[in-house]
């Protein structure tokens, strides 16, 4: 004789089991424990270099000043202007300056005033004009300053020394930073006992710029006195390359 079990009857023996189960897990606060593993990545390190070009410059740009005072009318004062203006600019092509390097940057006329019986009176007429000459030859601004004077201007002032191509010469210090860094970084990990990997970053801080080197003189000479040559060193100016590199620690 087979006895059959009731289905019915069996699940509720199973769900009164899992009760039970449930039930003395939280009375008894049975708990399992959890293991997690994490595995951090070494941190790199890192080491700043820094690379100096000495420079000399190369370019100079001198600005020309033309002073014109107590003329009667606006005319005279122009044409005084122009005139002398147009004498300089043909002594610079003497020189090989081509048009392009000459620019006027300034270029003014303003009346006088004089106070009579309560009332300003416009009794004549300055101006002035300013030629900017970028000078490519280094050794021809002597020359440029002294052509100048002779035919008409009266003052020389904002004359600066640049280096026309500095981008160049800032690779050369980024190369030389780079180089650096990479001593310091090995110096420093044979010190620790590691081994460096390959390089994880780089970076690279704002390099300085070349700053223009002015040079200041007013002439109140005549124009038609002769002057000498002046002498003119231009000096020389660092560049500079700050970067970062990071490496990989073995």
């Amino acid at each position: 004789m087979s006895i059959q079990q009731n289905p019915i009857a069996s699940s509720i023996s199973l769900c009164i089991i899992g009760l039970v189960f449930l039930y003395t897990i939280k009375v008894f606060n049975i708990s399992y424990p959890v293991s997690i593993v994490t595995k951090q990545a070494p941190a790199d390190l890192s080491v700043v270099g820094e690379g100096k070009v000495t420079v000399v410059p190369d370019t100079a740009t001198v600005q020309v000043g033309i002073i014109v005072s107590d003329k009667k009318t606006v005319e005279e004062t122009q044409k005084q202007i122009n005139q002398t203006n147009n004498k300089i600019i043909d002594a610079m092509k003497g020189l090989g300056i081509p048009k392009i390097d000459i620019k006027t940057s300034n270029y003014s006329i303003n009346p006088n005033y004089s106070y009579e019986n309560n009332t300003n009176r416009i009794n004549g007429y300055s101006g002035n004009a300013t030629l900017s000459i970028k000078v490519r030859k280094i050794n021809l601004l002597p020359q440029v300053i002294e052509q100048s004077t002779l035919n008409g201007a009266n003052q020389i002032y904002g004359t600066q020394y640049t280096i026309d191509k500095p981008e160049n010469y800032r690779e050369k210090a980024r190369d030389l930073a780079i180089a650096n860094a990479r001593e310091q970084a090995q110096k420093l990990a044979n010190s620790l006992g590691i081994k460096l990997g390959k390089v994880t970053n780089i970076s690279e801080s704002n390099p300085n710029s070349p700053y223009p080197v002015p040079m200041v003189r007013e002439l109140n000479a005549p124009s038609n006195t002769k002057s000498s040559t002046p002498d003119l060193e231009q000096g020389s100016q660092e560049i500079t390359s700050v970067v970062t590199l990071s490496f990989e620690k073995k």
